[in-house]
């Protein structure tokens, strides 16, 4: 399907306009991280605390990102997970507090999740986020006064039996009412009633906290920067077996500048690099090598086809036969990210942002950044090679004669 047919836009005519875009937007970049002393890191690649959190049906993501906002200093972020068997959890996580102990962070805020959500005031124990001393404490006294007498061992195992129906799949974690511990050994219905009485089953389950500290931050930040370089060398590589060096060169180029734009703006905006946009500069990357191998393919094709053709006439034409493939899948990929960026919420802003910079920003440095440096490659090549003096002949030592050497007499002679 093409959508313009015999088109001959000189797009090369306009390169230095863009060119000096390009230029205006990467100092600028530049720039912004050095004045605001480098980027706006996440949590993800800075000190930190994260807790993964099991939900009961769909997660609440912004009604946890603003209770917890309310109770807790600093930023904080509630990511999705999006592994299928894993769409109920999600990963909470905010700057490192005033505490420096694992179990105050944990405490922070799990009590801040059971104010918001559980039933905390009603002075009830949350069973869900319970552990087996704590249960077997709770019911002690009330199950005496019950009825139910049970020694120490007894009840300790009770509370550890009822952990693990508990933590055992399908639950995971999570019950949603007390009857469903009735298949649990020794369970009766008067330890379900005291159960009741005592405890109550909170919508969602810590399964984890940890302290993200500045040198696992550290290590984050080093491997998306080579991830994203290795991404760049393996595509120069590639390229340059395929075409030439050259195209190579040019192509890993207007990656760099696809990429220093992006995260320029990102400073600019100040909005933060986390692992997701990591993950967008990566399809980035790919995205704009991909548009631009197209074009570079169809540059060699014409260079056998149009061998007396003048390259930058040559150039024109390619990116004119590629024209409605780029526009197709540039604007049909455009529209997605668009709706992505308006519509997506917090969690996707900076994914969406990413991309929606750098498909604007990769289809143009694939015909005004990447085409240009061919043909100033080959522009200067041709030159050098007309400019370079001819070979000079060798000089005769002096005296030589400047007629056919003669024979000897004794070698003419038989």
């Amino acid at each position: 399907m093409q959508i313009f047919k015999n088109t001959n836009f000189d797009f090369l005519h306009y390169k230095w306009p863009f060119i000096g875009a390009s230029l205006v937007l990467s100092v600028a970049g530049i720039g912004s991280m050095i004045l605001h002393g480098g980027l706006r890191y996440g949590i993800d690649f800075k000190e930190g605390t994260q807790m993964t959190v099991k939900w009961n049906g769909t997660p609440p993501e912004d009604k946890i990102r603003a209770a917890l906002s309310k109770k807790i200093s600093g930023e904080v972020t509630v990511q999705p997970f999006t592994d299928i068997g894993a769409r109920d959890e999600v990963v909470i996580g905010t700057e490192r507090m005033g505490e420096q102990q694992m179990a105050a962070a944990r405490k922070t805020m799990q009590d801040t999740m059971e104010a918001t959500f559980g039933d905390a005031q009603s002075g009830k124990l949350d069973f869900n986020n319970a552990g087996v001393s704590e249960i077997a404490d709770r019911l002690t006294v009330p199950l005496q006064q019950a009825g139910v007498q049970l020694s120490d061992e007894a009840l300790q195992k009770l509370a550890a039996d009822l952990t693990t129906f508990r933590d055992t799949p399908p639950r995971s974690g999570l019950i949603s009412t007390f009857d469903q511990l009735s298949p649990v050994p020794g369970v009766n219905s008067a330890i379900i009633s005291v159960l009741k009485q005592q405890c109550y089953a909170a919508p969602f389950k810590i399964l984890e906290v940890q302290m993200v500290g500045p040198k696992v931050g550290g290590e984050l930040r080093t491997k998306a920067v080579l991830a994203t370089l290795y991404a760049l060398g393996g595509m120069l590589v590639y390229i340059a077996f395929r075409f030439e060096w050259i195209y190579g060169v040019a192509a890993v180029v207007a990656c760099f500048h696809d990429t220093i734009i992006t995260i320029g703006l990102f400073s600019l905006f100040n909005k933060e690099i986390t692992l997701t946009v990591i993950a967008a500069l990566l399809t980035l990357v790919g995205y704009s090598m991909n548009d631009t191998i197209v074009i570079f393919d169809r540059i060699r094709e014409n260079l056998k086809i149009l061998r007396r053709e003048p390259l930058e006439s040559l150039i024109n034409k390619s990116v004119n036969q590629t024209l409605s493939r780029t526009i197709m899948t540039s604007g049909l990929t455009f529209l997605t990210v668009i709706a992505l960026f308006l519509f997506g919420g917090p969690v996707l802003h900076g994914f969406s942002f990413a991309l929606v910079v750098g498909i604007i920003i990769g289809t143009y440095s694939s015909v005004f950044v990447a085409s240009p440096i061919v043909l100033f490659w080959h522009n200067w090549a041709d030159n050098r090679k007309r400019t370079a003096p001819a070979p000079v002949a060798a000089a005769k030592p002096a005296g030589a004669s400047a007629g056919p050497a003669r024979k000897s007499p004794a070698k003419a002679v038989k």
